[in-house]
């Protein structure tokens, strides 16, 4: 499983065989269970996970009790609370199993150290980052810009793979509209 990041993290900074060493004696390895949750809202995030296999998703209850999904995860990506992460503050997220998952995880302080260790590292997760935000802007351009029905059929063009992965709920919310929505999209009744 770890082999998994460490053929991610190759890809754009090249590390020697110590330096890997050192990588993998920081790494925990752990499965998660379909619906079970990594970080609930109200506590501090002090991991950032890379999952190697499966699905995950970060989500809010908003104000009248429902789950809107902000972010899914699959192999080869990152999924953390960046803000608590960062400032050690209180979650206002959940981060959930979506499937049964394989997810190496790091935590911020040993992170931190071996940051010191291996300085090529933050060029890795500087680039992981940008493209995160980066593909957090494009989400919202989406949603301020398409109507709920050129969303769906851009998201299914392009991440075919979540559609088929994602239960419909969980995919409509993160679209922002109604399971209802959805099914009329399905159905061609839109």
């Amino acid at each position: 499983m770890q082999n998994a990041l460490i053929h991610h993290i190759q890809k754009f900074v090249n590390l020697e065989p110590s330096e890997i060493d050192v990588l993998e004696s920081c790494l925990s390895l752990s499965q998660i269970k379909k619906k079970e949750h990594v970080l609930q809202e109200g506590q501090i995030c002090t991991t950032m996970y890379f999952i190697a296999k499966g699905c995950m998703r970060q989500y809010i209850i908003n104000s009248k009790g429902t789950e809107q999904t902000l972010q899914f995860g699959i192999e080869n990506w990152w999924i953390t609370d960046y803000l608590s992460y960062l400032n050690h503050i209180p979650s206002h997220f959940y981060i959930q199993a979506v499937e049964s998952s394989e997810v190496i995880s790091i935590e911020k302080s040993v992170l931190d150290s071996v940051l010191i260790q291996i300085p090529k590292l933050e060029k890795y997760f500087r680039i992981v980052a940008q493209k995160a935000f980066g593909a957090a802007q494009m989400r919202i351009k989406f949603l301020f810009t398409m109507s709920a029905e050129e969303r769906y059929y851009h998201f299914k063009n392009q991440q075919p793979d979540f559609v088929q992965r994602v239960p419909q709920y969980m995919l409509a919310s993160y679209l922002d509209f109604s399971a209802e929505f959805m099914s009329k999209i399905r159905a061609g009744k839109v």
